[in-house]
């Protein structure tokens, strides 16, 4: 390298894949010789500011071929690149999205870790279905609600506190089947990130996780095909030009069909899942490029004459990319969402139909000021509307009363300020701060209470019970009924003990308004959202994190070790008998309290090779404590500190995937954990010749441990590079020893025998699965 002067000039452009014109996001563009270094953002735009200077420029991607370019830095340059696919590259599973820079040890963000969908197609699943949800929870920190159950639990917090966004929209249930599918066709899916901890500064509204799932932009060189052909369900993807190299679309639909085989025969019971994604986008100059994607699934269960049930998630995003100059990068976006659901009862002759909508605005700005700062701004504002339900007759006859529970209406806006400053050659630090406001609106009556007491404790019978009503206020659909606001600082440090390892820590603080009311450990199409308000406050987090980053053999290997404490403030917790369905006055079965999650995570990776993947570990603890307060008595469990229903002691994943020739890979995975907390009957007594069980305090007890193992053989018949039409059949078998792990164990008495007895409940035994995948 030659260096003219102390003139710097700034390099930027788009990192593209050849054979697609996809984006490629993480991708490093590095001066060779020098510290001067960038990796691409999430639309694959990079600027990199360096002193005059004749240079090599090199582009790395891991499983792609490297570039290198000589330079003459002499002025602001612009250069674009497509890079190909490495022809040597093995089937091999990556976290890390960069191999040579060894992004995971200087970058000051923690507690993260990026999936693509080539890893994930290689996970053993149930039934055959590539699944990202069921992926990310062989990672250290994050588990399961049970088997068959929706929904994902991170560093010991509830499944209602991740944020999950496609496409920048929010879903608020991921599952297909009440769990056995999650919503995210891996056809559709380019790649996600998951943050446990450290959330950066443009995320709000969540206290345990940011789940960003990004769906593929459509390939704008060729047209093709994807599918696969399953055991219960199948899936088609076309992607092509709309106008070659300016503009694409994607279009990919799944669904199950395995109801068709209850018709024939002759059950009338039935229970399948659809869904659609689609984008298209649009490059309008050098500087500005429109994106357009949706999603829409249902699932519909039905038990003849006794229950039907339907629910879904639809989302739209409508985004502008446009890049100012050589430094200024923005998007602004314009987002729908919605979830909603029906419950038919046929017996009681009941429809009960519920939704919460979404409207949100964002915008984003990302300056490379320089070669040491690179600063993020941004905006945004979400309006809500929930519906916890609207109940109606479905006949004359019917016994039940139409009612129309309370809408409630909701503002949340945020603004956001953060920097990732390289403050000397071995320190970094990501910090920033986020303003989130909060405004309940009006449109409805609200209680007023005695003392300002919505439940109360009666001393007599020992119970907890609703306040005394005095009157009821209304407020207009402009007024505002309740409003918060907070400050919520970001920080990170990482220090470079060496080329190959790093130390970092991490600190955030996080505000979330929305609160799920559930009292039961899983996402289920029946939960109501609900917003904070006069009688609800929002949950506040505090996470201190700590970890060790080492690579090892050129990146070969990696290890992270991560510690964390975190604490939240006022987690609703639910009086014993609550009656959260169909109630217009929520605020008088819940009790304020507060949680805090504690633990250690070891993950260990094998990223080159024939044989690839990672051991996770985890160590932790999950506990929330709910005083009486200001209601009376004692609280829950006498007010101490119990465990939550997502705590799990110790969690076992061991993920790996074996090239054994050009033909056949195989996978595996080994999961161990401990059995979820649950309530126990401890003792028993006679009422009028009925037993009845007394319980001990709320989750004192456990589930057996859960463990598994599943295996998977892929098998591709013809490896011809050239070949048009390439497919692989993929054998697996979840669950290959046949454990029968407990989803639930439920006490009764015998009505033959009189005798007390426990039933054990299972999802699933061994499950073997054959798919056929395709891609032309």
């Amino acid at each position: 390298m030659l260096v003219y002067g102390q003139e710097s000039y700034t390099i930027s452009g788009s990192i593209t894949d050849a054979s697609n014109g996809e984006t490629v996001y993480g991708a490093s563009i590095y001066l060779e010789g020098t510290t001067y270094g960038v990796t691409t953002n999430t639309y694959g735009f990079y600027s990199l500011t360096a002193p005059e200077g004749t240079y090599k420029l090199v582009i790395s991607y891991i499983g792609y071929e490297q570039v290198s370019q000589e330079i003459v830095l002499t002025a602001d340059t612009k250069l674009n690149f497509e890079i190909q696919e490495s022809s040597m590259a093995l089937e091999e599973v990556v976290l890390t999205a960069d191999e040579n820079e060894a992004t995971n040890i200087k970058t000051p963000q923690m507690s993260v870790t990026t999936l693509k969908t080539e890893t994930i197609k290689k996970i053993p699943v149930v039934l055959g279905e590539v699944d990202i949800i069921k992926s990310i929870q062989l990672l250290p920190g994050v588990s399961n609600a049970g088997e068959g159950a929706g929904g994902f639990n991170v560093r010991g917090g509830a499944a209602d506190q991740n944020l999950v966004l496609l496409d920048e929209a929010i879903i608020y249930n991921t599952s297909h089947l009440f769990g056995f599918f999650s919503v995210f066709n891996a056809d559709a899916i380019k790649d996600l990130e998951l943050y446990k901890g450290a959330i950066p500064a443009q995320f709000g509204g969540r206290v345990s996780s940011v789940l960003d799932v990004r769906q593929k932009d459509g390939n704008n060189k060729n047209f093709n095909l994807t599918g696969g052909i399953g055991v219960v369900s199948s899936r088609l993807a076309a992607e092509g030009p709309l106008v070659k190299d300016k503009s694409s679309f994607l279009l990919a639909g799944r669904g199950s069909y395995a109801h068709l085989f209850l018709k024939i025969a002759d059950e009338p019971n039935t229970a399948y899942f659809y869904d659609v994604n689609g984008k298209v986008n649009y490059q309008l100059g050098d500087r500005d490029k429109l994106y357009l994607s949706g999603y829409y699934g249902r699932d519909v269960m039905k038990i003849d004459g006794i229950f039907e049930n339907n629910y879904g998630n639809i989302s739209g995003n409508l985004r502008w990319n446009h890049v100012f100059n050589d430094k200024l990068f923005s998007n602004a976006s314009l987002i729908y969402s919605k979830y909603d659901y029906q419950v038919i009862i046929d017996f009681v002759e009941l429809d009960w139909i519920a939704s919460i909508d979404n409207y949100n605005f964002k915008y984003d700005l990302k300056y490379y000021a320089n070669q040491n700062l690179k600063l993020n701004a941004g905006i945004s504002s979400i309006y809500y509307n929930f519906n916890p339900g609207e109940v109606m007759p479905t006949s004359e006859s019917s016994a039940v009363n139409y009612l129309q529970l309370d809408e409630k209406r909701a503002l949340e806006h945020g603004a956001y300020i953060s920097a990732e400053h390289k403050l000397t050659d071995k320190l970094t630090a990501l910090y920033g701060l986020r303003f989130s406001l909060f405004s309940r609106l009006g449109g409805q009556n609200l209680n007023n209470y005695a003392n300002d007491l919505p439940v109360v404790y009666n001393e007599t019978l020992g119970v907890y019970e609703e306040g005394e009503v005095l009157s009821e206020t209304y407020y207009d659909r402009g007024e505002t009924i309740e409003s918060y606001n907070n400050f919520e600082p970001r920080l990170g440090l990482s220090y470079q003990l060496n080329d190959d390892t790093s130390v970092k820590v991490g600190y955030s603080r996080t505000a979330q308004y929305l609160h799920l009311l559930s009292n039961t450990q899983a996402v289920t199409p029946v939960d109501v959202w609900a917003p904070s308000g006069k009688f609800i406050k929002p949950q506040l987090s505090d996470q201190f994190s700590a970890g060790y980053f080492r690579n090892f053999a050129g990146n070969k290997y990696s290890l992270e070790v991560e510690s964390f404490y975190k604490t939240v403030d006022n987690r609703i917790d639910y009086v014993d008998g609550s009656d959260l369905i169909g109630n217009n006055t929520i605020e008088t079965e819940i009790l304020s309290g507060e949680a805090r999650a504690y633990g250690l995570e070891v993950l260990l990776k094998k990223n080159k090779g024939n044989l690839t993947g990672w051991i996770a570990y985890t160590l932790s603890k999950s506990e929330q404590r709910t005083p009486g307060g200001a209601s009376g008595g004692l609280g829950i469990n006498n007010g101490n500190w119990y465990n939550t229903s997502y705590d799990r002691t110790h969690d076992l994943s061991v993920t790996g995937s074996y090239y054994l020739s050009k033909k056949w890979s195989l996978g595996a995975n080994l999961i161990f954990q401990t059995g979820r907390p649950v309530t126990y009957p401890n003792g028993q007594y006679q009422y009028e010749g009925i037993s009845v069980a007394n319980y001990a305090g709320r989750n004192e007890n456990r589930l057996p441990a859960y463990h598994r193992i599943d295996l998977s053989a892929t098998y591709t018949p013809n490896r011809k590079p050239d070949a048009r039409w390439k497919g692989e059949w993929v054998f697996s078998i979840y669950n290959v020893y046949n454990r029968y792990n407990a989803a639930s164990i439920t006490f009764g008495q015998n009505q033959a025998t009189g005798v007390n007895e426990a039933v054990r409940t299972s999802i699933f035994g061994a499950v073997p699965s054959v798919s056929y995948n395709f891609k032309f």
